[in-house]
């Protein structure tokens, strides 16, 4: 596999999230996936990808970075959404707010075997901040 070729099937496996597609997931993630540190399998990591869509209906990921080194793929995402109640133990209930994902994925025969993912909570908070503030939440 190459470079562009590890790089492609990120941008598919992107776009199979967006659309929700999980009949397709098991193209892109191995059966035995770890995220961070924890293995969690296929099923457990569409569970937690579902439960994302559930709590934020507008979720869409956009790549704002992506760098590939094989067998890694490194992205930032950002994200522009509104969760519904809680998201990340933060009280967002329906606030527009902007933040990014730093994401390193291993990859193994064409499929993620490893996920390590840091969203930037920091950036949250400050929205929900400066929404409090100026007293819109």
């Amino acid at each position: 596999m190459t470079k562009t070729e590890l790089e492609d099937i990120y941008h598919d496996y992107i776009a199979c999230l967006n659309k929700q597609d999980w009949p397709r997931l098991a193209r892109f993630v191995d059966s035995d996936v770890r995220y961070n540190g924890n293995q969690i399998g296929l099923e457990g990591y569409r569970s937690m990808l579902e439960a994302n869509f559930a709590e934020i209906p507008d979720l869409h990921f956009n790549i704002e970075l992506l760098v590939g080194e094989l067998p890694y793929i490194a992205s930032r995402l950002h994200f522009n959404c509104t969760p519904q109640g809680k998201f990340l133990n933060l009280n967002i209930n329906g606030a527009n707010v902007s933040f990014a994902e730093n994401v390193f994925y291993k990859f193994h025969d064409k499929k993620i075997v490893q996920v390590w993912s840091v969203i930037d909570k920091t950036a949250i908070e400050a929205q929900l901040m400066a929404y409090s503030d100026r007293g819109d939440a």
